[in-house]
């Protein structure tokens, strides 16, 4: 994400307190001993920042139903960051099934840069479907986001979820 240096010790804290959290899991990429990226979630639940704001942006913009669908049971990807020399060559997308496989929880979300980029192809690729679209998290509003959701398990490449509608998902095939 490439933050400004200044904001790294605050990001540093976040990413420490993160890992006391239930569920903390986290996972890094190797080639040889060069790290290629990592990823980090947890149990998403009530009390906790991100969690709760999206809780209250999907109510405000009428979407109680994906809280229930989507927040009651979550697996939160806090974080998914691969070297730039190392993207489209598979490491997000095995970053992203190991971090999420086995997980007891029923879904996976996370947030990501509103816009056409190539993490929003692979989260959309995994089964990630946008739950509110350009929104901006408190203190940050020339950052719009997207907030998406999957069940778990996660899609394999290639593999989709059946077509029709289901009484899990809001959509149709």
């Amino acid at each position: 994400m490439r933050p400004p240096p200044d904001q790294l010790p605050g990001r540093a804290a976040v990413m420490t307190s993160h890992a006391g959290y239930p569920g903390f899991g986290s996972v890094v990429a190797l080639e040889g001993d060069r790290p290629l990226g990592f990823a980090y979630a947890f149990h998403g639940h009530e009390g906790q920042w991100w969690h709760d704001v999206v809780i209250e942006a999907l109510r405000l913009h009428g979407r109680s139903r994906h809280v229930r669908r989507y927040l009651a049971d979550p697996l939160e990807i806090a974080e998914v960051h691969v070297l730039p020399d190392a993207q489209n060559r598979g490491v997000g997308r095995s970053l992203l099934h190991a971090l999420c496989a086995g997980r007891p929880e029923r879904t996976a979300v996370l947030s990501t840069r509103t816009g056409p980029t190539a993490a929003r192809h692979l989260y959309r690729s995994c089964g990630f479907v946008e739950v509110l679209e350009s929104f901006s998290f408190p203190g940050s509003p020339d950052q719009p986001f997207s907030i998406m959701a999957a069940r778990l398990p996660l899609l394999g490449p290639g593999s989709r979820r059946p077509r029709g509608r289901s009484p899990w998902w809001p959509w149709t095939g």
